[in-house]
Parts: C-alpha cells; sequence; structure tokens
C-alpha cells in the first residue's frame, strides 16, 4: 500500500514558485538600478570637475593675455 501524498492546491504551489523565482529577479533588478544611480552619480562628479578645470584654463588664459598685454588673446 502506498502512504498518502499529502494535499497541496497547485495553484498555491505555482504561487509558491513563482515568489522565489521573482524575488531572484527583484534583487537583481534593484542591484542593477543602484549601480545605475552609483554611475549617474560618478558622471555628474566627473562633469562638475571637468567644468571647473575648463574655468579654471579659460581663466588663466584671459589673465595671461591681460598680463602680457594682448587684447585679442581670448574672444568672447
Amino acid at each position: 500500500m502506498q502512504a498518502p501524498h499529502p494535499h497541496v492546491p497547485v495553484a498555491g504551489a505555482l504561487r509558491a514558485v513563482e515568489s522565489f523565482l521573482l524575488r531572484g529577479g527583484q534583487r537583481t533588478a534593484r542591484r542593477n538600478a543602484w549601480a545605475a544611480v552609483v554611475a549617474d552619480r560618478q558622471r555628474a562628479k566627473d562633469r562638475r570637475e571637468a567644468e571647473y578645470e575648463m574655468n579654471a584654463l579659460v581663466s588663466g588664459v584671459r589673465a595671461s593675455a591681460v598680463r602680457d598685454g594682448v587684447r585679442d588673446a581670448v574672444r568672447d
């Protein structure tokens, strides 16, 4: 004689499997979203630094042009 199998509704089992599978996908989605935030912050930081350096370079060129008496070295 066979041992009785516990009665597990198919819909409940499918929901459990779905929940298990989606949990990993949600974790991956959150990890990807966080990586995107970090990358965006790094690009913004790089842009700010580049803008600062460009402004410093332009200011230095203007200052040296004034110091050397060259009026048309930099056109605005």
